[in-house]
């Protein structure tokens, strides 16, 4: 009975050691590092589209009726209701009639409807003697006495029909004068930029009659009708005073 307990005393000694050794490989098996997963590689931000410059305003296109000094005015249209003015000869810019424009970029276009200047009379016409033909000539100038162009009409006047309109304000029949526009070209030419200012004077004017023919060029003498000018141009930017570009310059914040 006494070895009894030696023998398991010696048996746990022999089996002790095993459990010591084993121990070491168990904790080594349970005990890993957590693997990490790497974060996905960051794709580069997307480089903002290049802004496009604005675009250059688009020029303004004016078209109205210029400003017009008449010196001899003929009278109102009864049925057209346009001013007519005669156009004198004359070789001084200062006595024709002068039109004034806008300040204009570029060139612009002046036109204006010219006609002959005929004297009706009712009893001259009625007797088959009231036949005429008419060629005038006139010029634009610039205020300098460049002549930046020629117009030309030519018209026959056999009947009333003839007439382009009859002028208010006459002692005759039905109030309208004698003197009456007779035919009509439309006259476009281009005013320099620049040029703020022309004049139109009469040249010359050719009549032949049944009496025969004649050439006017005498100063001062009416020799042909204008009407319903029109003036087409682009309009000139305003211009910025010195006062006013201090003044946004003063205003301007400080960069800090």
């Amino acid at each position: 009975m006494r070895l009894f307990p030696l023998v398991m005393m010696a048996a746990l000694a022999l089996v002790a050691p095993r459990e010591s050794t084993a121990a070491p490989d168990l904790l080594q098996t349970t005990t890993k590092k957590p693997t990490t997963q790497k974060p996905p590689a960051r794709k580069p931000a997307a480089k903002p589209a290049p802004r496009r410059p604005a675009a250059p305003p688009v020029p303004k296109l004016v078209a109205e009726a210029p400003a017009i000094q008449c010196p001899q005015v003929l009278g109102m249209g009864v049925g057209s209701k346009l001013r007519f003015c005669d156009v004198m000869t004359s070789l001084v810019p200062s006595e024709g009639i002068l039109i004034r424009f806008s300040p204009h970029k570029g060139p612009l276009k002046l036109s204006f409807d010219l006609h002959n200047r005929h004297t009706y009379s009712e009893q001259e016409t009625s007797a088959g003697r009231g036949y005429a033909q008419y060629t005038a000539t006139i010029g634009v100038l610039t205020m300098d006495g460049k002549l930046l162009g020629r117009g030309v009409v030519q018209s026959e006047f056999r009947s009333a029909r003839d007439l382009f309109d009859r002028i208010s304000g006459g002692a005759g029949p039905r109030g309208v004068k004698a003197v009456a526009p007779t035919g009509i070209e439309r006259i476009v030419m281009e005013v320099p930029e620049g040029v703020d200012e022309v004049s139109v004077l009469g040249e010359k004017l050719s009549v032949v009659t049944l009496a025969g023919a004649n050439l006017f060029t005498a100063a001062q003498r009416p020799i042909a009708v204008v009407s319903n000018f029109s003036a087409e141009y682009t309009a000139a930017p305003a211009k910025t005073s010195p006062a006013a570009t201090r003044k946004r310059v003063a205003r301007a914040p400080t960069k800090r």
